[in-house]
């Protein structure tokens, strides 16, 4: 089973199964295009940073998951999921094959199986530990992205919530 397979067949019902794109205000980005690629000169460019998913809740970005194929090891995608996680600054970041989970936790350095993805709610605990209301607040503005056809690039995405943190910590 190829990697396109195992994401149809396995990843999307484990993470819908999780509450991904079901629970509101959770949304699931499928080949999230991190980087266009460096130029090269002349036009060119090398090839573009792509995370397989980015699991989106109250507007923020909360966690990477990278896919494998299925005859491949669980933990086989676990380099380029910590730097797709660290290049979009998130927490959070996964690597499956289908059939195993593995679960990093960037801040802390915890790692490990993971029995299955955690839901919307969990992973917004996990990734906020104390209640805050101004953060709360902010959470709940949609971001105006045309549809889907525009978006920031992803330090500027960084450079808006940190703003928007440093805001909500005063």
């Amino acid at each position: 089973m190829n990697e396109a397979e195992t994401r149809a067949e396995h990843v999307d019902p484990a993470l819908k199964a999780a509450g991904w794109g079901v629970v509101e205000g959770s949304r699931i980005l499928r080949e999230f295009q991190i980087t266009q690629g460096r130029l090269q000169g002349a036009g060119a460019r090398t090839k573009p940073e792509i995370a397989d998913y980015v699991l989106v809740f109250r507007n923020l970005k909360l966690a990477v998951v990278e896919a494998k194929k299925w005859d491949l090891p669980h933990t086989e995608g676990v380099a380029q999921a910590k730097r797709y996680a660290h290049k979009l600054a998130i927490r959070f970041t996964y690597s499956t094959n289908g059939q195993a989970i593995y679960s990093i936790d960037m801040e802390t350095g915890a790692e490990g199986d993971a029995p299955a993805f955690p839901s919307p709610g969990e992973l917004w605990g996990l990734t906020f530990a104390t209640q805050n209301a101004w953060r709360d607040r902010f959470a709940a503005v949609p971001f105006e992205d045309k549809g889907g056809t525009f978006g920031g690039r992803y330090y500027q995405d960084i450079a808006i919530n940190r703003v928007m943190e440093a805001i909500a910590a005063d």
